[in-house]
C-alpha cells in the first residue's frame, strides 16, 4: 500500500506539475494561440466616394456588384483523401460551366485548399442564380464553400464624357489617372478591420460593431466642372477633329472672376467603364499634359506688359516695313503686310514684325518677367498629374535679340492650354491673375464639409486700366477686318485672338510648313466677361489650318451654349472703331509712353472731389484707396456711405469701382489685397 500511494503521488504530482506550466508558465502563449484559431479578422475596404459637378450631378460613383469566392476548406471537408481528386474535378466541372470558367482554372484553385480565393469578380446575375443553384442544400449533391460577396465597382454613368479629365480605377480599387488618382487619399477613405468568432469549420458567427461607421465611406468630391458646359465642349471639339481631320485637341472653359474651371476637355477621348480597351495616348489630358508653341495669342500677353511698362503708348504707330524684317540671320513675315499700324491693329491684324518691334523695346528681361508674371513658365497647381509647366528659357539661358523677337509672337516657347486660358482670364479680371479652382469641395460620407475653397487672387499682373484697354483692342480681332470674325458672337462683343503656330519637324529641328496649331483664346462679353475660353486643334489637316477659321468657330458655337446655359442676354454689339480705343486709353492716363519719373502706381493718390451733380442725385465719388492701409481705406470709404468687400490679405492692389466713378451711396467697393511675396 506504501509502494502504491507513492506511486499514485508521484503522478499526481507530475500532473499537477504540467497544469501549472500549461495554465501559468506557457498561459500568455497558449492564450494567444487560442484566440488566433477562434477569431476571425475581416479588413472592411470602405465604399469610394463619389465625384460630383458643380451642380451635384455625379461624375463617378461606385457601386455593388457581385463577385464569387471560394473557400476550399470548407467545400473538400470530410471527403475521405482518396475521394479527394475526383471531387476537386467534378466540382471544378460544375463551376466552370456556371462560371463560363476553364475548368483547368478552377480545379487548380480548389487544390490549393486556401480558405479564400477569388473564383470571379463582377458576375451577372445568371450567373449568382446558377452558383447558387450549386450551393442549394435541397439538391443531391450541393457544393459548399461557394460565397457571392458585394464588391464595389467604380462607375461613370456619363461614359465619355470628362473621362480624361476624371481618370479611372483599376480592379484593385486603386485610381490610376486623371482625379481618381491624385485625389485617392480622399476619394479612397482608411481601411477597417474587424475582429469576428468562427466556428470549427472557419466561419464567421459574431463580429464586433464598428467603431467608425465614416471608415465605410470615402469623402466625397464636388468639382467646379459643369455638366453641361463640359458635353458641349466636347461634342464641338469632336466635331472638329472630325472637320478638320486634327490629331488632337483641348478646351478649357474658366470664370474669370472666381477662377473656377467649368469645363476641361480633351479629344480623343475614351470611356473610363471600359479603360481597357482604349489607347493610353487618349486617356491624355491634353489641357495640362500637352505643351505648344501659343503663337499669336502671346502677343495680347506681349501688348499688355508693354503698355504696363509704358514702353509703347495706344495711339502710337510702327513702321512694320512692309510684311518682311530681317533680325540677325532670321527674316520674320507678316501674313497680312503692311506699312504704319497702331498697336491695335497689330493685334487685329496679328502683325509678327510689329509685335517683335515691341517685344524688342521692352526688353529681354521685362518680356520674360510679364510671361512669368502671367502665369507661364509655371504649373497652374491644379490636383492633376503630370501637369507641364511650359518652356520659357532655352536651357535656363537668356534670351539673344532674335529668340526675344520671336517670343514676343509665341515662337520658342511653349504654353498648356490651362495657362493660356487662365491669362486670358486675367485680362478679362481687370488684370488679376486668380489661382485655377477644379474642386471647390470635399464632403465626408455624412455631408461634413472637409475642405471648401474659395477664390484667391494670385497677383495684379497688369494695372486695370491696362487691361481694360486691351479688351478692346481685343475686341477689334473678332470685327471688320480682323483675323477672329468666325469667333463673333451676334449681340455679343467678342474679345480675343487667333493664332496659327507652326510646328517643328522632329526630324529637321526646322518649322515645317505642313503642320500647325490652330487656336482661339478669349473671352465674353467683353464688356463684363463672364468666361474665358481657350481652344486649340493639333493639327488641322481638312484643308485649312488657320486659327481664326478652324479654333474660331468652335469658340462661337461653344460661347453661344455658355451664355444661354448661364442665361446671360444678348445686349448688342456695335462694331468698335480703332479710333476710340486710343481716346479711351490717352483719358485713362496711358497715352504716354514714358513713365513719369518718380511715379508709383502704389502710392496713395488724392482724393477726388464729388462734383455737385453726384452729391444732388445722391450718389458719391470712388476715392482711389490703393495703397493706404486697410483700416484708413475702410474708414474713408465708410464716411462716404459705401460699403466694403475685402478679399485676400497684404496690401491694396485693385479696387472696384474704379477711382472717380460715381455711384449711388451704399454700393459695395470690393477691395482685393495681394501679399507683397
Amino acid at each position: 500500500m506504501g509502494i502504491l500511494c507513492a506511486v499514485m503521488a508521484a503522478g499526481l504530482g507530475a500532473i499537477v506539475s504540467g497544469a501549472y506550466r500549461i495554465e501559468v508558465e506557457d498561459g500568455p502563449e497558449w492564450f494567444e494561440l487560442a484566440e488566433r484559431q477562434r477569431q476571425r479578422r475581416l479588413h472592411i475596404t470602405p465604399k469610394r466616394g463619389t465625384i460630383f459637378d458643380r451642380n451635384g450631378a455625379p461624375l463617378a460613383e461606385s457601386v455593388e456588384v457581385p463577385s464569387v469566392s471560394l473557400d476550399a476548406v470548407e467545400m473538400l471537408r470530410g471527403i475521405e483523401p482518396q475521394y479527394v481528386p475526383m471531387r476537386t474535378t467534378q466540382y471544378a466541372e460544375r463551376i466552370a460551366q456556371a462560371l463560363h470558367l476553364p475548368v483547368e482554372e478552377v480545379a487548380e484553385k480548389i487544390s490549393r485548399r486556401r480558405r479564400f480565393a477569388w473564383l470571379k469578380r463582377r458576375i451577372s446575375e445568371s450567373e449568382v442564380e446558377a452558383i447558387r443553384a450549386l450551393s442549394d442544400r435541397s439538391e443531391r449533391h450541393p457544393i459548399r464553400g461557394l460565397v457571392i460577396e458585394g464588391e464595389g465597382r467604380r462607375f461613370y454613368p456619363n461614359r465619355e464624357l470628362a473621362g480624361n479629365l476624371l481618370g479611372f480605377v483599376a480592379p484593385d480599387g486603386e485610381g490610376k489617372e486623371g482625379l481618381e488618382l491624385s485625389l485617392e487619399t480622399q476619394l479612397r477613405g482608411e481601411a477597417s478591420e474587424v475582429r469576428g468568432l468562427r466556428d470549427r469549420s472557419g466561419k464567421l458567427i459574431f463580429s464586433e460593431t464598428i467603431s467608425n461607421e465614416q471608415a465605410l465611406a470615402g469623402h466625397n468630391v464636388y468639382l467646379t466642372i459643369d455638366k453641361v458646359i463640359q458635353f458641349t465642349a466636347e461634342r464641338e471639339l469632336q466635331a472638329a477633329l472630325g472637320t478638320y481631320e486634327a490629331h488632337g485637341g483641348s478646351i478649357v472653359i474658366v470664370d474669370p472672376a472666381t477662377g473656377e474651371i467649368l469645363a476641361m476637355a480633351s479629344a480623343p477621348g475614351y470611356n473610363p467603364n471600359d479603360y481597357s480597351n482604349s489607347d493610353p495616348a487618349a486617356r491624355r489630358n491634353r489641357c495640362v499634359v500637352d505643351r505648344f508653341e501659343p503663337g499669336s495669342t502671346m502677343k495680347v500677353f506681349t501688348m499688355a506688359a508693354a503698355l504696363a511698362a509704358k514702353t509703347i503708348s495706344p495711339s502710337a504707330s510702327l513702321y512694320c516695313e512692309e510684311g518682311r524684317m530681317a533680325i540677325d540671320n532670321v527674316v520674320i513675315h507678316d501674313t497680312h503686310p503692311a506699312k504704319w499700324l497702331s498697336p491695335t491693329q497689330m493685334l487685329s491684324l496679328s502683325s509678327n514684325i510689329g509685335m517683335a518691334k515691341i517685344g524688342l523695346g521692352l526688353g529681354e528681361q521685362r518680356l520674360y518677367e510679364g510671361f512669368r508674371r502671367f502665369g507661364f513658365g509655371d504649373i497652374t497647381g491644379v490636383p492633376l498629374p503630370g501637369e507641364s509647366s511650359g518652356v520659357l528659357r532655352p536651357r535656363g539661358r537668356p534670351w539673344v535679340q532674335v529668340e526675344t523677337a520671336s517670343s514676343s509672337f509665341g515662337q520658342g516657347i511653349s504654353v498648356t492650354t490651362l495657362q493660356l486660358a487662365m491669362a486670358m482670364a486675367s485680362i478679362a479680371n481687370n488684370g488679376r491673375l486668380m489661382e485655377p479652382v477644379l474642386v471647390s469641395q470635399v464632403s465626408d460620407s455624412t455631408g461634413l464639409s472637409l475642405m471648401k475653397a474659395s477664390p484667391k487672387v494670385r497677383r495684379e499682373v497688369v494695372p486695370g486700366s491696362v487691361a481694360r484697354l486691351v479688351s478692346d483692342m481685343l475686341v477689334a480681332v473678332t470685327e471688320g477686318e480682323g483675323t477672329g470674325v468666325e469667333a463673333a458672337i451676334p449681340g455679343f462683343r467678342v474679345a480675343g485672338k487667333t493664332a496659327t503656330a507652326q510646328k517643328i519637324d522632329p526630324a529637321t529641328g526646322r518649322y515645317t510648313d505642313t503642320h500647325y496649331v490652330a487656336s482661339f483664346v478669349g473671352f465674353i462679353p467683353a464688356e463684363r466677361p463672364r468666361v474665358s475660353i481657350a481652344v486649340v486643334l493639333d493639327e488641322p489637316m481638312g484643308g485649312t489650318y488657320a486659327g481664326g477659321s478652324v479654333a474660331g468657330p468652335v469658340f462661337r458655337r461653344v460661347g453661344e451654349m455658355v451664355l444661354r446655359h448661364l442665361g446671360v442676354a444678348p445686349r448688342g454689339s456695335d462694331p468698335i472703331k480703332l479710333s476710340e480705343v486710343a481716346k479711351q486709353a490717352g483719358s485713362s492716363g496711358l497715352g504716354g509712353a514714358q513713365e513719369t519719373p518718380g511715379q508709383d502706381e502704389t502710392e496713395p493718390r488724392p482724393l477726388p472731389t464729388p462734383n455737385s451733380a453726384a452729391l444732388r442725385s445722391g450718389g458719391t465719388s470712388v476715392p482711389h484707396v490703393k495703397g493706404l492701409p486697410a483700416r484708413e481705406a475702410v474708414r474713408a470709404l465708410l464716411s462716404l456711405g459705401l460699403t466694403v468687400s475685402m478679399e485676400g490679405s497684404g496690401r491694396i492692389a485693385h479696387q472696384d469701382p474704379a477711382p472717380g466713378s460715381i455711384v449711388p451711396k451704399g454700393t459695395t467697393v470690393r477691395l482685393v489685397f495681394e501679399s507683397p511675396s
